[in-house]
């Protein structure tokens, strides 16, 4: 592995960008600088502290980083409710999202649990 953009968790959190920018389009003028901005900050957080951490190059920063994406990833998932919650997005249109979501959550505590076994 020769950089971050070779982690597939990386590859994956960069798909979630996409989605979630398709649905913050869906969303009401009037969310654009109070949740939309929450969640754009959210899901760029989740690629941009993969890619920090693995930039550290030291593997306590890296897991650091990485929980740090996992919270993000925990904070977009409870934006992309409420947008549900309050009829702004339909439960289907979040579908995607969600799954990436779940599957970014896992290949990260996969990956922390794999750099701590190699220490």
């Amino acid at each position: 592995m020769n950089s971050y953009q070779d982690l597939e968790v990386w590859k994956k959190s960069m798909e979630l960008v996409k989605e979630v920018y398709s649905i913050l389009r869906l969303l009401p003028k009037e969310e654009n600088y109070a949740l939309a901005d929450q969640m754009r900050r959210s899901v760029i957080s989740i690629a941009s502290n993969i890619a920090e951490g693995y930039g550290r190059n030291s593997k306590n920063d890296f897991i650091r980083f990485l929980n740090i994406s996992q919270g993000s990833k925990c904070e977009l998932e409870t934006q992309l409710y409420a947008c549900c919650m309050l009829g702004y997005i339909k439960d289907e249109e979040a579908q995607n999202a969600f799954q990436l979501c779940r599957d970014i959550g896992k290949m990260l505590f996969g990956l922390v649990n794999r750099i701590k076994s190699e220490q």
